[in-house]
């Protein structure tokens, strides 16, 4: 859970009174936050021959981005407390909107961006640490240290609209890097912050790439280079009146939801408090635009019966809705049903996501000290089993019976070992690569299990023969069409490995689990009927005509025969890869997710 650091008397203030430690802390144990630390009880440190100011240090959970500032802390309490209402964000309406072009070569590196711009603005020195501190929070907590969401604050005065967003090769990008005198091109800045303790850890997102994402304003002045730096010549400082947010990502969601947590948080200080104003987003080469921020309500229902019953207690629609306006939601009694909850969640609340969220707001609300304490029901209940898990379990249990010792590598390999020790070759659209590995050990997710196995009996080699060892776990690969651009996929293999190859044994291992998974063995002439087959096959990891592959028609639509895996006897320069000599040995490794 992150920590935040806020200044204890302006907190105080901020909240109307002050207290004693104790009764903070309490407070904070009431919202589901925790007082780790109050710095007024110890010596304050002096600094520059000024005593700091007293902290208080608050862990947040890790999905409440709203609260990662002081503005966001002293709202969310002030709400709670009944102090405050929730904000009403709002939209401007200018006389011409600032426009932000987005070129189709930003596809190639973060694709992207969203905006918004805070209008009439009053920095102090510790508003502005606050501004600055939270970007740091986002950019450690929901970014990814920037490697999915970056965050680029400008003085809209030093700079002209319309902007554009462009993808340019390092050569071509030329300005000063904030807090810097030098004027530098894309490869000059990578080099002059390639030992940077600060920036040096987030060249590597856009390092190694032909072009990299650029921020030019009318006059082609670069305002930032994503996700790496600003700008001087567009720098924020104290007497900034007027400040344009850039977001740029690589996923969608995040980027509106960090937008959003930044304008909500300092709004408030706008000439105008919770005004922002919109940018338009145009992508001319596939005809879109939008307006951003996003700031509307979502709305979402929840059950009266099934807060109360997962709370236990017994509260009216009304003194529900009454409690959830105390954790910044907006609730009130559908019209034509008494049981139902209508609320609308406000865009500082990304973490509510099912009816769940709700009543456990519900619950914080009510106070979990206030909910009486009663013995569990007269019936008991037990989770019913994730199907995927349940049919692992029982391979595990069946190979596991027939004498095979399980094992649990590390789910990292090295690129050699997951393509080249196995005889396999890379064609870049597979397995899903660390873009800043720390050793050369671990440089992709395994699309195989049977490297960390070969690791492992190599570890064993001194070993008593044969060994006999099996994993089922997960795999992962590479697919552009998600969301997340790559899936999970579980696997069972085993390995043998002896003074004979096994290969018997292995076959006779996945025909002892086929029947125990009730999967008969078919012909592959057995055309609509249910089962699995081998066919000879040409794999590299196996000895040339010592391999099969394994297909299975499909229960709920036998018409289909996929392939689920494959067998065979190692090639002896797969052995030789994982430094295991002198011996011959067979492997099996299975896709058992068609089995569901």
């Amino acid at each position: 859970m992150p920590t935040v650091g806020v200044d204890k008397e302006d907190l105080y203030k901020a909240l109307g009174r002050s207290y004693t430690t104790e009764e903070f802390d309490e407070l904070c144990f009431e919202f589901g936050i925790e007082l780790d630390e109050d710095t007024s009880q110890g010596e304050l440190p002096i600094v520059n021959g000024v005593q700091e100011r007293a902290q208080l240090k608050i862990e947040i959970p890790a999905n409440r981005y709203d609260m990662l500032c002081f503005e966001g802390i002293a709202r969310a309490l002030n709400i709670f407390l009944g102090r405050e209402k929730l904000p009403a964000y709002t939209l401007t309406k200018p006389e011409k909107m600032i426009q932000f072009v987005v070129k189709p070569e930003t596809a190639q590196i973060r694709q992207y961006i969203s905006c918004a711009v805070l209008r009439g603005i009053t920095f102090t020195p510790r508003r502005y640490e606050s501004f600055i501190g939270l970007q740091d929070k986002l950019h450690n907590n929901l970014c990814r240290n920037r490697t999915l969401v970056s965050m680029g604050t400008h003085d809209l005065d030093t700079i002209e609209g319309p902007f554009t967003y462009e993808a340019v090769t390092p050569t071509d990008i030329s300005f000063v890097p904030l807090n810097q005198t030098k004027q530098m091109n894309g490869e000059e800045l990578m080099q002059f912050y390639d030992g940077d303790k600060h920036l040096g850890r987030f060249l590597h997102i856009i390092r190694d790439s032909p072009v990299y994402p650029v921020v030019y304003d009318a006059k082609r002045r670069v305002c930032s280079l994503p996700p790496i730096i600003n700008s001087e010549h567009s720098k924020i400082t104290l007497d900034t009146k007027n400040v344009l947010i850039e977001v740029t990502a690589t996923d969608k969601t995040k980027v509106e939801i960090v937008v959003n947590q930044l304008v909500a948080m300092f709004s408030e200080y706008c000439s105008e408090p919770f005004t922002i104003e919109p940018v338009e987003i145009v992508s001319p080469h596939n005809g879109e635009s939008r307006i951003t921020p996003d700031i509307s309500m979502r709305e979402t229902t929840a059950e009266v019966s099934y807060i109360n019953g997962c709370c236990g207690f017994k509260q009216t629609p009304e003194e529900l809705c009454a409690l959830l306006a105390r954790m910044s939601l907006v609730a009130k009694v559908n019209a034509k049903d008494s049981n139902l909850l209508d609320v609308s969640i406000p865009c500082t609340r990304p973490d509510i996501l099912h009816q769940c969220d709700i009543m456990e707001d519900a619950g914080i609300a009510y106070g979990f000290n206030n909910l009486d304490r009663t013995f569990p029901g007269k019936s008991g209940t037990i989770g019913d089993p994730f199907l995927l898990n349940k049919v692992s379990d029982i391979v595990r249990r069946e190979v596991a019976m027939t004498g095979w010792s399980e094992v649990l590598p590390l789910i990292l390999c090295s690129h050699d070992e997951n393509f080249k020790f196995l005889r396999r070759k890379d064609d870049g659209n597979t397995a899903v690569k660390l873009a800043n590995p720390k050793t050369l050990e671990y440089q992709v997710v395994r699309t195989s299990l049977l490297p960390g196995m070969l690791k492992t009996i190599r570890e064993n080699r001194k070993h008593s023969l044969p060994v006999k060892i099996f994993e089922v776990s997960d795999v992962a690969f590479k697919d552009e069409s998600l969301e997340r651009k790559s899936f999970n996929q579980r696997h069972w293999a085993a390995v043998f490995v002896g003074k004979t190859s096994g290969f018997e044994t292995v076959h006779g291992l996945l025909d002892r689990v086929m029947k125990m998974l009730r999967i008969n063995w078919i012909k592959e002439s057995d055309t609509g009927v249910p089962g699995y087959f081998i066919k000879e096959a040409n794999d590299d990891t196996f000895f040339p005509g010592r391999a099969a592959d394994i297909f299975f028609r499909l229960r709920t639509d036998p018409s289909k025969t996929v392939k689920i895996g494959s067998f065979g006897i190692l090639h002896p320069e797969v052995l030789e890869h994982f430094e295991i000599p002198g011996v011959v040995g067979s492997a099996l490794e299975v896709n058992i997710e068609p089995f569901l």
